[in-house]
């Protein structure tokens, strides 16, 4: 009976230790998803809902953040400029982000920006009354025709109010859940497009789940504001973040006690005398503040002015587990129920709502 040499079973055991080695780190690289990296915590939560069952998702921003004054880590910084795909809200929000997302898709890492896809809203040349353009909206079911994107400078009727110096575009599309719903559909289609390995069937339909999410929240939301009378539709915000929410629910708002798209910027003594005339002259109920930022100014105005109350929102940030704001749906319907709340309520006795 031949015998197998000590030479030929060496070289035997060498070739299946290759092979075997070989195809264990394929099948590592194979299995290891795409990692997703956004900036705010709001299109992350939207982002983790959409595509997080195929993909690693990795968030910035923490909860409770401002975002136009958070700064990245090192390790951060670090995780953007290799991601396989890049999420940003765009149009200046992340404000001291925009070196390294422009540095990102300089270095070829894809960046989806959701600015990009929405009807945005020219701040400091329009008015918030009388958003007659909207009435589309209601007819949501037919969200495959927003593909004009392009035409959304019609929003002309804006009146100046208390203090407006700036001009620009209004980042804080998120108010307004059907203007997400662009967002949702343009980012499965990139998504498809630029990560290798997504199961493209699966997106779409855990996208569509989303999008019919976001439309019955929608008309959530109208019902809520049913007990709210048109000449009651009227807000003071901390800063311009509620303008796509003005729009999209036929409210106007008269005055922001920072007279600007960013909590980076403040009021002069002369602006805020001026607020509180317009908060007088308006009957306002109540200013509406941020978590994320400080409601000081707020609170001071409100104690000057007397029988108005500070309610505070979570506009620009989602809030810790058992806050109520936890994710983007649960955010939007804890503002809106607060809102409406706050100005259906007969009188101004409006405690402070942290």
């Amino acid at each position: 009976m031949r015998t197998i040499s000590s030479k030929l079973l060496l070289l035997l055991a060498a070739f299946l230790f290759v092979l075997t080695a070989c195809g264990g780190n394929d099948t590592s690289t194979d299995s290891e998803p795409a990692t997703v990296v956004v900036t705010t915590n709001i299109l992350g939560d939207v982002v983790r809902q959409v595509v997080g069952d195929q993909v690693n998702v990795e968030t910035i921003m923490p909860t409770g953040t401002d975002p136009h004054v958070f700064q990245a880590s090192a390790k951060q910084v670090d995780l953007m400029m290799n991601a396989d795909l890049l999420i940003s809200n765009g149009e200046g929000f992340e404000e001291r982000l925009l070196d390294i997302l422009s540095s990102a898709k300089k270095d070829g890492v894809p960046v989806f920006e959701a600015m990009s896809h929405v009807r945005t809203i020219e701040f400091g040349e329009d008015d918030h009354a009388g958003h007659d353009d909207h009435d589309d909206h209601d007819d949501h079911d037919d969200h495959d025709d927003h593909d004009d994107h392009d035409d959304h400078d019609d929003h002309d009727d804006h009146d100046d109010h208390a203090g407006h110096d700036h001009s620009g575009v209004d980042p804080h599309f998120f108010t307004d859940p059907l203007q997400m719903v662009e967002v949702v559909e343009a980012l499965v289609d990139f998504t498809i497009a630029n990560v290798s390995g997504i199961d493209a069937d699966q997106l779409r339909a855990s996208g569509d789940t989303y999008v019919q999410q976001l439309e019955d929240l929608h008309d959530e939301i109208q019902e809520m504001f049913e007990a709210v009378p048109a000449g009651k539709r009227v807000l003071v915000t901390n800063h311009e973040v509620f303008n796509y929410f003005a729009q999209q629910y036929d409210f106007k708002i008269v005055g922001t006690v920072i007279p600007s798209l960013s909590t980076t910027d403040s009021a002069s003594a002369k602006q805020l005398t001026e607020l509180m005339e317009v908060i007088e002259s308006n009957h306002v109920p109540a200013i509406f503040a941020d978590v994320a930022s400080s409601d000081k100014l707020a609170v001071m105005i409100a104690e000057e002015l007397g029988d108005i109350g500070v309610v505070n929102l979570y506009s620009e940030s989602l809030g810790e587990a058992g806050s109520g704001a936890s994710t983007y749906l649960d955010m939007l319907k804890t503002n809106y129920e607060r809102i409406a709340s706050a100005l259906a309520a007969e009188g101004h006795d409006h405690d402070h709502d942290h």
